[in-house]
């Protein structure tokens, strides 16, 4: 029996039965704790916690599922996958343990004939939960099975929860006895590979807590009534009834074992010296293009972090076991082509997306085998070196170098080590990877200085010692210039229109630091003029103003008057002053866990970027901090700048940024009681001087982290005015006071929204309109009735498959095949719906797609009765009707 075959039984089983057939959900849910969907629950989990009133009392589900907690055994084993299928059946309030035992005993047992699974009643064995009387009983009433072929068991085995807080239950599992060549007797506690599970009945009437009661620990409560969740492993099924060993022989994996067979002139099974290994190596292949395919699929791509860093392995796993297959060339896209073509039919979307999906594969691939050859040489090297020492741990430094230099992740490098034998130096790593942080934040820094070396700014410093900064107390003063440099090297002067870097003994000039842009301004001396553009401090204690000679010839050792931009600096530290003032009010919204993350003050405006591991500032949170730093504006407050002890800052309870290294003495900003933190940048004497501080925004920026956007002064009194005119002109088109803007706003689009539903609906009308006229077209073509037409352009995929459906059902009992196809600009959809008499004569939609969709550039796939598809070629729609009529005579 195929997989598809089987998903097709289980749920028709089921709607039978009254449930609502549920579509699978995304990978990728809105769900703190699960980085992947993990079983077939999860999208109804806000039901079974009560959360929200199901819309159906009973469903069915064929969810795609991936658990990456064992991605290293992956391959080394036949048991583990990362994606499978989870076919379940769920009840919200409806039956309990009885209809859960009878529905899954019958669709197991029952006769294939009938829509079963056919499996031999005598082959089955059941776990429940160790005190569960009721479920034993049932188990013998429902299914007859004898005492001895059920088996209770602790928590550990038959309790089941997601892993972490929320809705779980006791359990009972299906097991199918193989045989005793796979194992010694004695039922699922003696041998589980022997005695494998198929299905899981969850009798889902708790609410678990941090703690699981798989461990013995109480659920923290009850749910608001008693569920059902079951979880039948499709492929575990897929390969009993296949008559195979694993799943990885299955009908949907097996292909993409051919296709690395094929790549690599190897076979899997050949067994030999290297077959182990070999087969290992397969397996992985397998088991990761599905996964990586059906991730990317859900919108994921690769990245350093989270989903896109686990997605990143697995492709990379592929790639470097196809190396050790032999296989040099891409391989990527063509495992993802046959994905595609297995798992297409249950997920037609892998087809119409498939362009985005191979663009993804084929770049990682790329950017992966530029260093996988280089890489694995260093890495066989630092082997040799290990063992012929007589070491069983792999440098860091070594893992270092593969990562920092060949892009290879530790997870790698650790999988690599451990298949020869060695442990790796994580401490060494972890080290080296922190001092590289920390270079990296320094060498941004640098490079935002210009053409010039490191060692030319440091042969300045010595020279002629630190610039002194003037900043803080002047706007204009007089200096020498003792370092000029183009193009990253000293000159003795530079002409009219040169980029220069010039060095002075002292300057008012603010260099970028702390998120405050740099000073503009002017160096001034009787012959030239330097504009400076932008200032920075490529080593400690060197202010080097960056520029253009806009008139003279500037020279070394010669005086100038340095003179900043009074209004840029004027705004830039009304924009520092309020940073200060935001982080005060943000952390006292949230608390000591809204840490700064980094900031930028520029003139007229400001960014604010927070930890916040509770997520979003609410809207009303949002509102009482900007009410309360204006508030703090109107009061007027001194800000204080003064030098202190470390010591003395701390006792003084001065906030200090993670991760920045201060000395013994440093600079606080003081505004009282309200903020006060350590600092180096330019402020305000007052805080009324800001005037105003407007909040546009706050949303996510990464992982925890959140940004906080601003205006001050003017700029946000410019927005507000802006905002002001708008709400005005909005009230008079609208006739309304401005606090009523928005209900008569909300009933506007409510009105639109209600027209617009009518008309979709009256569309729709049109559209079926039409079907008896279509079906009274019907041309019999050897016994069965065909409508092969083109149908309205424009028609949304829904229509087309309402109205193909229509159609099949006004042709009868009779054999049909209803071929519909809509244009729209240079794309055309098509939709192909079947009878079941039609059926029975070997006519599938699915099967009938490829002998007519190439004529109109596409493709598509789907289930024996309705399939669908698209293609880029409109023009070819008369061919393809053609084709479709040749198909169906045969």
């Amino acid at each position: 029996m195929q997989t598809h075959e089987i998903v097709r039984r289980f749920t028709e089983h089921f709607v039978k039965a009254g449930h609502t057939s549920v579509p699978s959900a995304s990978l990728i849910l809105d769900d703190p704790n699960l980085l992947f969907v993990n079983a077939g629950m999860v999208q109804f989990k806000p039901y079974f916690l009560g959360d929200v009133p199901a819309p159906y009392p009973r469903a069915t589900s064929i969810q795609k599922c991936v658990r990456t907690g064992d991605i290293d055994e992956v391959g080394r084993t036949t048991r583990h996958n990362t994606f499978f299928q989870m076919a379940g059946n769920f009840s919200f309030g409806d039956y309990f343990k009885a209809g859960a035992i009878e529905h899954a005993w019958n669709l197991v047992t029952g006769d294939r004939e009938s829509g079963g699974f056919g499996f031999d009643p005598d082959r089955i064995w059941v776990t429940v939960y160790q005190d569960d009387d009721e479920a034993i009983a049932l188990w013998k009433k429902i299914a007859g099975l004898p005492e001895e072929r059920i088996q209770r068991r602790g928590g550990k085995d038959n309790y089941w929860d997601m892993g972490v807080p929320g809705p779980g239950g006791p359990c009972s599992e299906i097991y199918y006895d193989r045989g005793p060549e796979y194992g010694r007797e004695g039922g699922p506690e003696a041998d589980e590979d022997r005695y494998l599970e198929i299905w899981n009945l969850v009798f889902m009437q708790d609410e678990r807590g941090e703690l699981s009661p798989k461990l013995g620990h109480p659920p923290v409560g009850t749910l608001p009534s008693k569920n059902i969740d079951t979880g039948m492993g499709v492929e575990r099924v897929a390969y009993l009834l296949q008559g195979v060993a694993n799943v990885y022989e299955t009908d949907l994996v097996r292909p993409v074992i051919a296709q690395a067979e094929a790549l690599s002139g190897r076979r899997y099974g050949a067994g030999g010296r290297d077959g182990d290994a070999d087969d290992t190596r397969f397996r992985v292949i397998a088991d990761h293009a599905r996964s990586g395919v059906m991730i990317i699929g859900d919108g994921v791509t690769p990245s350093n972090e989270g989903r896109g860093y686990v997605l990143r392995r697995l492709l990379r796993r592929i790639v470097r076991s196809a190396r050790l297959l032999g296989v040099t060339q891409p391989v990527l896209r063509a495992f993802a082509e046959v994905v595609r073509d297995e798992m297409s039919p249950t997920y037609p979307e892998l087809t119409t997306d498939f362009e985005r999906i191979s663009a993804v594969v084929e770049a990682e691939e790329e950017a992966f085998l530029s260093t996988l050859t280089a890489g694995s040489r260093i890495f066989d090297t630092a082997v040799a070196e290990t063992k012929k020492a007589g070491g069983l741990v792999l440098p860091g430094d070594r893992a270092f170098q593969l990562h920092d230099t060949y892009g290879f992740p530790i997870d790698l490098t650790l999988e690599m080590a451990a298949e020869q034998g060695l442990e790796v130096d994580q401490d060494r790593f972890t080290a080296l990877m922190q001092e590289q942080r920390s270079r990296a934040k320094a060498d941004a820094a640098s490079r935002k200085v210009g053409h010039g070396d490191a060692s030319v700014y440091r042969a300045v410093l010595d020279n002629h010692g630190i610039t002194e900064f003037l900043g803080y107390s002047d706007l204009a003063a007089e200096g020498t210039i003792v370092g000029l440099l183009v193009d990253g090297q000293p000159v003795p002067a530079a002409p009219e229109g040169s980029s220069v870097e010039a060095v002075l003994n002292r300057t008012p000039f603010y260099a970028e630091a702390g998120g405050q842009q740099a000073d503009t301004g002017e160096l001034r001396s009787g012959s030239f003029t330097i504009r400076v553009d932008d200032v920075q401090s490529p080593v400690a204690g060197l202010r080097v103003h960056r520029g253009v000679v806009t008139n003279g010839t500037a020279t070394v050792d010669s005086p100038v008057v340095a003179e900043i931009d009074v209004a840029r600096r004027a705004a830039i530290s009304r924009a520092h002053t309020g940073t200060h003032l935001v982080h005060a009010g943000v952390r006292g919204a949230l608390g000591t866990s809204a840490a700064q993350a980094g900031s930028l003050n520029a003139p007229g405006r400001l960014r604010f970027d927070f930890t916040s591991p509770s997520g979003a500032v609410t809207p009303t949170q949002l509102a009482e901090v900007e009410g309360e730093i204006n508030a703090v504006l109107q009061q007027n407050r001194e800000v204080e700048a003064y030098e202190t002890s470390m010591d003395e800052a701390k006792r003084l309870g001065a906030m200090m940024l993670f991760g920045e290294k201060y000395g013994d003495r440093v600079r606080v900003v003081d505004m009282g009681d309200y903020s006060r933190e350590l600092c180096g940048g330019t402020h305000v004497g007052r805080t009324g001087e800001i005037g105003l501080i407007k909040v546009l925004s706050e949303g996510s920026i990464g992982s925890g982290v959140r940004r906080v956007e601003a205006l001050v002064g003017l700029d946000a009194f410019d927005h507000m005015s802006k905002e002001h005119l708008l709400v005005s002109q909005l009230a008079e088109q609208l006739k309304a006071k401005p606090e009523d803007l928005p209900e008569r706003i909300n009933g506007l689009v409510e009105r639109l929204r209600d027209a617009e539903r009518d008309l979709e609906k009256h569309r729709a009308e049109a559209v079926l309109a039409s079907a008896g006229t279509l079906a009274e077209q019907a041309e019999d073509l050897g016994g069965v009735s065909v409508v092969a037409v083109e149908a309205p352009a424009g028609l949304a995929g829904n229509d087309l498959r309402n109205l193909a459906s229509d159609v099949r059902g006004r042709l009868g009992a009779k054999p049909g095949v209803v071929a519909l196809f809509s244009t729209d600009g240079g794309k055309v959809a098509f939709v192909v719906a079947t009878t079941a008499a039609a059926r029975d004569k070997g006519l599938a939609a699915g099967t009938l797609i490829p002998a007519f969709a190439p004529a109109v550039g596409g493709r598509g796939g789907g289930k024996p009765d309705l399939a669908q598809g698209g293609g880029t070629d409109p023009s070819g729609v008369g061919a393809a009707i053609q084709k479709l009529r040749e198909a169906v005579r045969g």
